[in-house]
Formats: structure tokens, sequence, C-alpha cells
């Protein structure tokens, strides 16, 4: 039975194979967004619905295979969906078909149907039955008319060129415009923070300061006189910030006067031992391997990222 609704084409096929079959296949109903209008290329979405005896299922290799149909149809995938439905067990399967027919004319081709298995295994025992998914017809057309109507100038077989609107380029600049100048300004709050630029010699900073010129030093000084020269930068901060010289007795005070950097008291104890090595014992290199340039640094960047926040 063939009927049409909502522009789809329904084809339900009752199925008689034999007399126990059917109390198991109830039916077969087959469904496509429509009959008519497919392109070469173009994917068909077909939907056959199963209606089978509670208890019944699918076997899956009796499922269609995805490949070849046809010479001109391929089917691309297979999806199966099984549940209740009534007194019944609906197996629905979505069916995704390629149409590569190259039509010259309007016209309709019949898409081959294909059987597949269902069972039951109950106490009698493995049951099964054939379910006949029916044949049916699609409507293909031609991707261009095979004579077209007859011009004299062969130019106007073609369309004129659309015309696309004129955009207005204004408003993107305007809103390009001010969302640069409020970047700039998020930089300068930002470039005041790290001591960038300008804000660099800014009072406050010394270990930001004492950093930077570090990370200088480095690329200019070499053994004991790089040893000597960063323990410097160090000692230089430290008086910056505390406004007179700090000495290692004085770390204490120091610390109870500037709250933010005690969390690295015991690296400044550990460096102004080794500076006493450096600069008194005269042990620049055991002062060098005690408190190495890159644990220099490191406490550097700390007492930076403290004075920042304090």
């Amino acid at each position: 039975m063939v009927r049409r609704s909502f522009g789809s084409l329904v084809l339900f096929a009752a199925l008689v194979l034999s007399v126990p079959a059917l109390a198991q296949v109830r039916g077969v109903e087959l469904r496509v967004p429509r009959a008519f209008g497919y392109f070469l290329g173009d994917l068909v979405q077909v939907q056959a619905d199963i209606r089978v005896d509670p208890g019944f299922t699918v076997q899956r290799p009796s499922l269609p295979k995805p490949g070849p149909v046809t010479y001109w149809l391929d089917l691309r995938s297979v999806a199966v969906e099984e549940r209740r439905e009534g007194d019944a067990t609906l197996i629905r399967l979505r069916l995704t078909y390629q149409d590569f027919y190259a039509a010259l004319d309007s016209r309709t081709l019949d898409v081959p149907g294909f059987s597949l298995t269902v069972e039951s295994d109950g106490q009698g025992g493995l049951t099964t039955a054939t379910a006949q998914v029916p044949a049916w017809k699609i409507g293909v057309s031609p991707l261009r008319a095979v004579q077209p109507e007859r011009r004299d100038d062969p130019a106007e077989y073609l369309l004129p060129d659309g015309r696309a609107p004129r955009l207005d380029p204004q408003p993107a600049t305007v809103t390009a415009l001010g969302l640069l100048a409020l970047a700039c300004l998020a930089l300068v709050p930002l470039a005041r923070d790290r001591a960038w630029g300008p804000f660099a010699p800014r009072r406050g900073r010394p270990f930001a300061l004492g950093l930077k010129a570090l990370r200088r030093v480095k690329r200019k000084a070499h053994g004991d006189d790089l040893t000597r020269e960063v323990f410097l930068i160090l000692h230089r901060a430290l008086d910056a910030t505390a406004g007179r010289r700090v000495l290692a007795d004085d770390l204490s005070l120091f610390l109870a006067d500037h709250p933010a950097f005690r969390g690295q008291e015991q690296s400044l104890k550990k460096f102004f031992a080794a500076s006493r090595r450096a600069f008194f014992g005269r042990e620049t290199e055991a002062a060098a391997r005690a408190f190495p340039m890159s644990e220099v640094e490191s406490l550097l960047a700390r007492l930076a990222a403290a004075e920042r926040s304090a």
C-alpha cells in the first residue's frame, strides 16, 4: 500500500511469508522525505519501520551492508533503533543512500528492496522470521537543460553576475579604533605595575630594577667579577628599599619594617652569609657555589613579586 502525507512517500507492505511468520512480522512501512527532485550526488534519507511481535530483535548480520546497491546508487550508512511500541516491537532503520545517476531528463528509477531476519530466543528455542523491505521509486532530475532555447549570442546563455550589497566600512573602523584606544589605556596600569618603559625608574621598585640590572650584567661579566656584581645588585636593592645600608645583623629589623618580604628570610640569610665570604673572606668561588647566580636571580624575582603586591 502506497500513500502520500505531508510531502512524504509512505509505502506499506504487509508481509505474509508463512502461517507462523504472520504472527511474528506484522508489517513494514517505508518513508522518504520526497519522491522526486534528486540531483547527481544528493543524499537520500529513508526510514523503514518494521513492526514485529514482542521479544523479536533484528539479526545484525542480516542488515544491508554499506556500499554499491546499483551502478547509480550507493548505500552510505545504516542506523538501527529498537523500542517497544504498544503491543509490538518497532525496529526502525535509518538508511542513507547517495544518488550518482547523471540524468539527462527527469525520470523515475527503481530502488531495490532487501530482506532482513528477526529472531526471538524463547522457551521453545530460537525462532526466526524474514521481513521484506519493498522496492521503492525515486525521481531524479538533470543538473542542466540538455537542449536549452536557442539563442544567437552564446553569452546570452549565461546568467548575469549577482550584485552584492555595498558594505560601509566606517562602523567597523570606528569600532576597531575604539578597541585599540581601550587596549592602549589598559597597557598604562600594566606598564606601571611591571615597571616598563617610563615607569621603570620610579621609586618603590628597587628589586624590579635590580632584576633587570642582573640580566644585563649576565651578558657582560664573567667569573668572580660576575659573582661580585650580582651580589652588589641585590645589596643595593635591599639598601634602596630600606633607605639605608642593610647588613646581615640588620636583616631582622629590615623584615620587621617590610613584612611583605618575610617569606624570603631564609634565602636572605643564606645570601648574606655567601656575601660575607665573597667580600670579606675573599672566597668568591666558594660563595658562588654556596649561593649561585641562578639562586640570586630567583630570589630577586620573588622579592620583586612581593614588592609589587605590597
